[in-house]
């Protein structure tokens, strides 16, 4: 990792943290949103791994990944349920 995303990195931890400050929403809760997508990008990769013969692809960004990591395994098969249509 170069310089210039460590800066980045340190850039957003700022702004996160000074955001919760103003809203007023506990850290904790930021985190677990933020571990929630990254297992939400997980379950993306593991269905458009697996479901390549059906025909499936969900896009891995970040609204998909936080959608699923708010709606959790429902919120999978809603976007699986989109992609037919």
């Amino acid at each position: 990792m170069d310089l210039y995303n460590s800066v980045i990195i340190g850039i957003s931890i700022v702004a996160l943290i000074i955001i919760t400050r103003i809203l007023n929403i506990p850290f904790r809760k930021i985190i677990k949103l933020i571990i929630n997508s990254i297992m939400g990008a997980i379950i993306i990769l593991a269905i458009n791994k697996t479901s390549t013969i059906l025909g499936i692809h969900i896009g891995l960004n970040i609204i998909t990944s936080v959608f699923i990591g708010i709606f959790g395994i429902p919120g999978a098969i809603l976007l699986i349920a989109i992609n037919f249509f």
